[in-house]
């Protein structure tokens, strides 16, 4: 077999073992580390397919395989993380299981991200109107979105910052938000440059432009309104084009 042809394919298991690094931090309510890692992973899995598309070796072996790893690391992660929240918020609501260990019955809310995330990349997978952009919002960017609160909650400790995340129904209100955007029937432009032009690309442009000054002002704080921009941005660019 080609060693060309492994290339994407490392860089995709790169992306399995920081999800499943990030896995063993969420589990073990480490959330900041758990986040650099997921983080680590959707780096990786953003240029596995650049370097599959750049060296013209895209195979069923390597989407199969993407889609595995991104369970983990834009899967389970997300979920873990939000059922480590909601657990905090809700310690009245858990179960002792032994010593050292408790089970938060309503942080077990958190994990239907992670089942929302599973239905969103087989559907993905066999869906054939994604090959240019996407129907909902990827799961990368779900990922982002959950794993950029514990950042929040460490990094930039203001008060009313804090009190919109730790709030519960908040938590639980992102939760059900998260699930619906996963599998919504919006069209969302994927950032993929065919060329470097103006006109085919102003949307994205536009986009990492008003991204850089974000998380300029903002921090992590950033990444929840570059979700929110990407979703708008989208919605603007369909009604243009079906104006």
């Amino acid at each position: 077999m080609s060693l060309k042809k492994q290339i994407p394919n490392s860089i995709t298991l790169l992306n399995l073992l920081s999800g499943c690094i990030a896995v063993i931090f969420a589990v073990h309510n480490a959330l900041e580390w758990a986040a650099f890692f997921a983080m680590a992973g959707i780096f990786f899995d953003f240029f596995d397919g650049f370097a599959a598309r750049l060296l013209k070796v895209q195979s069923e072996l390597g989407l199969q395989l993407d889609s595995l790893a991104d369970m983990v690391t834009s899967g389970m992660v997300p979920g873990i993380v939000m059922y480590q929240l909601l657990a905090k918020v809700f310690p009245e609501a858990v179960w002792q299981v032994h010593t050292g260990f408790a089970f938060s019955y309503v942080g077990i809310l958190g994990l239907c991200i992670s089942l929302a995330s599973a239905y969103r990349l087989a559907k993905f997978n066999i869906d054939t109107r994604q090959t240019s952009s996407f129907i909902g919002v990827p799961t990368p960017a779900n990922t982002l979105l959950i794993i950029s609160l514990p950042l929040i909650i460490a990094y930039q400790q203001t008060n009313w910052v804090l009190a919109v995340v730790q709030n519960p129904w908040f938590l639980i209100g992102l939760t059900v938000l998260s699930c619906y955007l996963l599998n919504a029937e919006i069209p969302l432009f994927a950032l993929k440059f065919k060329t470097w032009g103006w006109k085919e690309n102003q949307i994205r442009y536009v986009f990492l432009v008003l991204t850089l000054v974000l998380i300029g002002l903002l921090q992590f704080m950033a990444i929840p309104c570059i979700i929110l921009l990407y979703v708008v941005l989208s919605v603007f660019a369909n009604k243009t084009k079906s104006n």
